[in-house]
């Protein structure tokens, strides 16, 4: 096999178009954390960053998982099972992927550096929270929010309230609509002994939970407008506390209308499936977060730039 339909062969065992799930929020931890422009510098080595995390923690995912996807007849297929790539090949791609995302650690800031083995524990240890929790959905997504916390430490070099506000929205936002997509495999997972909140509460309950998951991700949408002083609020007394429309800056209506297309969004993510028909989950895992997370990053970096 050519060099090239290797490097694909690996692109779809990752999936790296996925990517565009969680480099956005990466992007907006970085704006968030320079109060403006990051630099060029900055971005590019973000950049390696995310895609060298994500590509190690996917494909040991896939490693780790390989028996588990054997058994799962919705799985089956997926490359390691079907035999499409050996084990060592994998292997040698997550090196590489580490590697890529230690030398931009490097690049960036030392405390970057430092945070690295962190950074690589959470998503290594996350495949095997799958065996024992059903919070393994939480750790997921807190393993996905170091893109947007390596981000802003690798610009400011410290941490602030905000940091955390959007990391808890990154954590709760894949946490909920990975339930969604876990609800594919409640079966096979009860028969494989795999730990999800589908396979132990059921398929209902799984999709209320999620709900009230995405609920709160709106909450704290608020609260990370609030905090950014993007939000037509004043808390300190000094005026009406919720300032009349005339006094909100462009900046502000622009972080609203973000907000509410976040709403908006999880909204419809939720009505396009129920237990009765869970025929459209694939759209709404990809299609509606993709759209997610790239509107909301874009106008919430733009808001900022003209606060």
């Amino acid at each position: 096999m050519s060099v090239l339909r290797r490097v694909k062969t690996i692109a779809e065992l990752v999936k790296f178009e996925h990517t565009v799930l969680n480099l956005p929020f990466a992007y907006l931890g970085a704006f968030l954390a320079a109060d403006g422009w990051p630099t060029g510098r900055q971005l590019f080595w973000i950049t390696v960053a995310l895609a060298g995390a994500r590509t190690a923690a996917m494909a040991m995912n896939r490693l780790f998982d390989a028996e588990i996807d054997r058994k799962t007849p919705r799985t089956a297929g997926r490359h390691i099972p079907a035999g499409l790539v050996s084990r060592r090949e994998v292997w040698g791609y997550v090196v590489v992927a580490l590697a890529a995302l230690l030398l931009a650690a490097a690049n960036l800031h030392p405390l970057a550096l430092k945070l690295f083995p962190l950074a690589v524990a959470t998503f290594t240890v996350y495949p095997f929270t799958k065996r024992f929790t059903w919070l393994c959905h939480v750790w997921l997504g807190l393993s996905v929010s170091w893109g947007a916390f390596g981000a802003y430490i690798a610009v400011r070099g410290a941490m602030k309230p905000e940091i955390f506000i959007l990391v808890a929205i990154i954590t709760l936002w894949n946490t909920g609509f990975d339930i969604i997509y876990g609800t594919q495999d409640m079966e096979a997972d009860r028969v494989n002994g795999v730990y999800s909140i589908p396979a132990r509460f059921g398929l209902a309950p799984a999709l209320r939970i999620a709900r009230a998951v995405h609920l709160a991700v709106v909450l704290l949408v608020g609260l990370l407008g609030l905090e950014i002083g993007l939000l037509p609020l004043d808390l300190t007394g000094a005026q009406p506390m919720i300032l009349p429309p005339a006094a909100w800056s462009p900046a502000m209506w622009l972080y609203l209308a973000a907000w509410a297309l976040v709403a908006a969004l999880l909204h419809y993510e939720h009505s396009i499936i129920s237990p009765e028909d869970m025929s459209r989950v694939d759209a709404a895992f990809f299609n509606v977060n993709g759209y997610l997370s790239v509107a909301f990053s874009l106008c919430a970096v733009t808001a900022l730039l003209l606060r």
